[in-house]
């Protein structure tokens, strides 16, 4: 953790613990979800073909749309004030709320509908656009089992109420970053991999698995809660401004369709990890 992150907008009579524990029982809730429907035939449609065109690259399956329908609705029962950005659901009854909870219901959805087990189902919560807590289940973890690993502002990175320590072999001279494309021509002292999964990628920065990450421009959704676990790990988020590649403070929306700003336009590229890392990765793709 660094002194940034406690330091600069406290939340005010808010207790955060409280939210982690809803924001892992929701998470819990996804997996659970996500668990039951491997192995069953799905009903899959492509937000390519509802909207005219022929694309097949950005799948929704059934689940999705479930675990999402039942996040809002725990919710609703908790914080029924607060802020929800959904990928699923387009409805913001508390848009003018300083917390905003950002569901990926599941991240990495052609990997599940493939039956690939690599994915996640992502829980972010924002004040005034800064990440506060974040609870990610997935699929795998550094414990070789699924599981959700989650922190909040001030806290420890957790999984399934563990601290998280990392461990590493002084033996491995080339680690791993995940890169929205790979590219046999990059010339990196690293080892590149892709998940497939942002918000699975962020856990496995998070938790030292991968030693960085970047996204050549993620949805607010896909990473809302795996920013929250990083910066609980004391590593760096770096957010491409139209200035340049700066620290990611907070999410800064962008104007809307209504002309009104609004956090779930949201969408830039982003770097996550340790700072050497995060410097060789920055430009690469």
């Amino acid at each position: 953790m660094t002194d940034s992150w406690e330091s600069r907008d406290r939340l005010p009579d808010l207790d955060l613990a409280e939210i982690e524990q809803v924001a892992v029982e929701l998470a819990v809730l996804a997996g659970a979800q996500i668990s039951a429907a491997l192995g069953r035939s799905l009903t899959v449609r492509y937000k390519g073909e509802a909207a005219g065109g022929g694309s097949l690259k950005d799948p929704v399956s059934e689940v999705d749309q479930r675990v999402e329908q039942l996040v809002r609705a725990r919710l609703a029962d908790h914080f029924p004030e607060h802020d929800i950005i959904g990928e699923e659901v387009e409805e913001r009854t508390g848009r003018s709320h300083d917390l905003v909870w950002a569901i990926d219901p599941v991240d990495g959805t052609t990997n599940f509908i493939n039956g690939f087990p690599l994915f996640a189902g992502s829980i972010g919560v924002l004040y005034r656009g800064r990440p506060v807590v974040g609870a990610i289940w997935c699929s795998t973890s550094h414990s070789l089992r699924p599981g959700v690993y989650h922190a909040r502002q001030g806290g420890l990175l957790c999984f399934d109420g563990d601290a998280v320590m990392e461990r590493s072999c002084p033996d491995v001279r080339r680690r791993l970053v995940g890169m929205p494309k790979v590219l046999p021509d990059i010339d990196l002292s690293y080892d590149i991999r892709k998940t497939g999964s942002a918000a699975l990628e962020c856990a496995m920065v998070a938790a030292g698995l991968l030693t960085a990450a970047r996204f050549a421009r993620p949805n607010l959704w896909d990473v809302a809660g795996g920013v929250a676990l990083v910066r609980a790990a004391g590593r760096k988020v770096e957010w491409r401004a139209s200035t340049g590649w700066t620290p990611l403070e907070h999410f800064e929306p962008p104007v809307g369709a209504d002309g009104r700003p609004d956090l779930r336009s949201w969408r830039a590229p982003l770097v996550i990890g340790d700072p050497d890392a995060i410097e060789a990765i920055r430009e690469a793709v």
